[in-house]
């Protein structure tokens, strides 16, 4: 198989994009490098079209790795014919070559190995090769009687000869193939409620499966949410799951594809056989099989939510230049509190107890203006988690009684107690405890959010569904790769990034990322990019890879400020030069720039400075925003100074949200009460939505209508529809 020619027909591309891709990743390239820097080589595939050749190159190397492992079996055993190998070789699944190989790989002890153990195969053949046999069978079945063996008797023989015949057909690629496609297409999955639970319900936990107690769907009809809840539900005791189809019909296919005649002297033997075959062999391995799959698409939808959300959550704007007072609300152990500056800097922190059992609500309301008025603070960050609202009501009334000049914003607080507990913020704040750590990171999310949540590992984070029962190291490696993606696509600045986020950036791992703070801290800032290969472990290959993506504001080369990279800084000067421009012009003229390439024309211009066309546009468009973080472009987040309560709503009422979570039903809606709202996937447009995806994103601010409100359970309901 010509691999690069599978993959560039499987992904709509040439075959020259992809092995340009291949030869780049094997010659040590991120995917964000070549993205971004290697767009004349790959036709300007993006971020997403290079991992889908990256991870479909790893599939199918594991592939023909399998398939010629197979081969050297099947051939050794002399049993490899030209059509058996060419069916290997054309083979693009490795199911396929698996099922392929069934029939040769050796196997347990089993039924029918023991059968032919005892001399019984040329009897199992001999009922296969004559439908039409007109002698005297039991004759036959005489000759195979071997008390040696352990066969006493006429029907031991039929049973071993049987059990043989019923491996045959479970060892047929082309049975399971019949098997697999029927019940993909006409079963049903089927769950209904436990008769006996298990132990999680044996210790009071609640049933939240009821709506799977009496559920079926086909299995081709069944939503990716469903099987992961139908996963657990079973998982945990509360579901029974089975498959329903129609039994007698397949039957009857497994007949007509194994066997050669339409009908044999033998067919009593042979249906009865097909029946114990298909139930005892095929049916439980390719249910499996099917569990599986749904299960690994599922976890695939799953994961790429996650990440969708987790890219949305990374590229928040950033409340920028701001003095920031974070809270980590709490009941019993009180609500810590904690000033940073607009560095970042952790300036003071403290507890307060406004919650009960301690209920010092006008002591907290005091030290809270107190910090608020000795810092100057400008937003106030809370986290989301226990205690939350009513925090936030302390919040409002402290700023509204004080005429204070602030607002106040909640913040995700998911993985922050993660954080606190860490390594990292060990290292970062020695000598405060835990419990005081995780307020500082609610503040920093909001000063800037990617460079706060790159220290916390992404499953942690909490921004999708299911997230602990899909596979684990497919989540880590997306969810790794958005981090990754996400970092490079904003830049980095290498004077001041800690080693969480330059760990990220192309080309660095963490060994690099703590030498450039530790050069940093021993010679003082960067003032330019070449300056990186002084650092131990920074050679041209990493220089490469790293320097288009680290930022020097205000350095000695403008460009350093850029996502241009330095082997095209010879060519930027060379425009600048026809442009009659210096590079000290940058971050007045880049416009003019623009106007002058458009004139003399892209191709001519990009021709005579010795680049590609998009090279050229890349440059033209960090000339004309030199320093440009592309978060600055997304809708601000919500600041709020005054509170809402479930029971001031009203149907109908509008109201500004953010979007907090995207699932495959909907969306959840911070509207600035306790409890978020639920958007239903029907009521976000007035069309066919078939996935919230398509429309919204997490950290989205949106306009929405309350449609309905019940204040017992807690629920919001709310519509875009307009």
């Amino acid at each position: 198989m010509n691999i690069n020619s599978f993959i560039a027909n499987e992904l709509n591309i040439t075959e020259k994009q992809v092995t340009a891709v291949v030869n780049l990743l094997n010659d040590g390239a991120t995917i964000p490098f070549i993205a971004r820097y290697r767009k004349e080589h790959t036709g300007g595939l993006n971020e997403d079209v290079l991992r889908d050749i990256e991870d479909r190159l790893q599939y199918l190397k594991i592939l023909e790795a399998r398939k010629e492992t197979i081969l050297k079996s099947i051939e050794e055993q002399g049993k490899l014919t030209d059509e058996l190998k060419e069916k290997i070789l054309s083979a693009v699944k490795l199911q396929e070559v698996e099922d392929l190989y069934l029939p040769y790989k050796p196997k347990r002890k089993t039924r029918g190995t023991v059968a032919k153990a005892k001399g019984l195969e040329p009897l199992a053949l001999f009922i296969i090769d004559n439908p039409n046999y007109i002698g005297d069978f039991d004759s036959i079945l005489e000759n195979y009687i071997n008390e040696e063996f352990g066969v006493t008797s006429k029907e031991d023989a039929l049973q071993g000869a049987k059990d043989i015949i019923a491996e045959i057909i479970s060892d047929n690629a082309e049975v399971r193939k019949i098997v697999r496609n029927y019940l993909f297409e006409e079963a049903t999955l089927v769950s209904v409620k436990a008769e006996e639970k298990k132990e999680a319900i044996q210790q009071n936990k609640k049933d939240v499966y009821d709506v799977y107690h009496n559920f079926s769907s086909p299995v081709n009809k069944l939503k990716q949410y469903q099987i992961l809840a139908i996963n657990r539900g079973e998982k945990e005791g509360f579901l029974k799951v089975s498959l329903s189809f129609e039994k007698e019909s397949l039957l009857k296919d497994i007949y007509k594809k194994h066997f050669t005649f339409s009908k044999s002297v033998f067919d009593e033997i042979l249906n009865e056989v097909i029946d114990d075959s298909f139930a005892r062999l095929i049916y439980p391995s390719i249910e499996r099989e099917i569990r599986n799959q749904l299960t690994d698409e599922a976890d695939l939808h799953a994961v790429e939510i996650f990440a969708s959300n987790l890219r949305q959550l990374l590229l928040q704007p950033p409340i920028a230049n701001k003095i920031i007072l974070g809270i980590d609300p709490g009941f019993v152990s009180g609500s810590k509190i904690a000033v940073i500056d607009s560095t970042g800097k952790y300036l003071e922190g403290t507890t307060i107890y406004p919650h009960p059992p301690q209920s010092r609500f006008l002591e907290a309301k005091k030290i809270l203006a107190e910090y608020i008025n000795r810092y100057k603070v400008n937003v106030i960050a809370i986290g989301n988690g226990t205690a939350s609202r009513e925090t936030e009501l302390l919040v409002a009334e402290t700023i509204k009684e004080n005429k204070l000049k602030c607002h106040y914003i909640i913040v995700n607080e998911a993985g922050a107690s993660v954080y606190s507990a860490s390594a990292v913020a060990k290292e970062e704040f020695p000598d405060l405890e835990a419990s005081q750590r995780g307020n500082i990171s609610i503040a920093r999310r909001v000063l800037d959010p990617l460079a706060e949540l790159v220290k916390i590992d992404p499953k942690s984070i909490g921004v999708g569904l299911y997230q602990h029962d899909v596979d684990q190291k497919l989540l880590s490696k997306k969810l790794d790769d958005v981090v990754l993606s996400c970092v490079n696509y904003v830049g980095v600045d290498v004077n001041t990034a800690s080693v969480s986020l330059l760990n990220y950036v192309s080309g660095l791992n963490k060994r690099i990322a703590k030498n450039i703070v530790k050069h940093r801290e021993k010679i003082g800032k960067f003032k330019n990019r070449f300056q990186l290969l002084e650092v131990s472990g920074i050679g041209e290959k990493a220089f490469e890879q790293c320097a288009g993506f680290l930022r020097i504001p205000n350095g000695e080369n403008p460009l350093d400020n850029t996502s241009i990279h330095p082997e095209s800084y010879q060519a930027t000067e060379k425009l600048l030069k026809l442009c009659e421009l210096s590079a000290t012009h940058v971050n007045e003229k880049g416009n003019l720039v623009e106007m002058f390439v458009k004139t003399k024309g892209v191709e001519k211009v990009a021709k005579e400075i010795g680049i590609g066309e998009p090279t050229l546009i890349d440059i033209i468009e960090n000339l004309k925003k030199p320093g440009r973080d592309p978060r600055e472009e997304l809708p601000k987040p919500i600041l709020r100074s005054d509170v809402l309560k479930i029971e001031d709503l009203k149907e109908g009422m509008k109201l500004k949200g953010t979007v907090r979570n995207v699932v495959d039903f909907g969306a959840f809606v911070d509207i600035g009460v306790k409890q978020d709202g639920l958007l239903h996937i029907s009521q976000i447009a007035n069309k066919f939505v078939k996935n919230p995806l398509e429309l919204l994103k997490v950290g989205d601010i949106i306009d929405v209508t309350i449609i309905g409100i019940d204040i017992p359970k807690q629920r919001i309901s709310l519509s875009m529809i307009k």
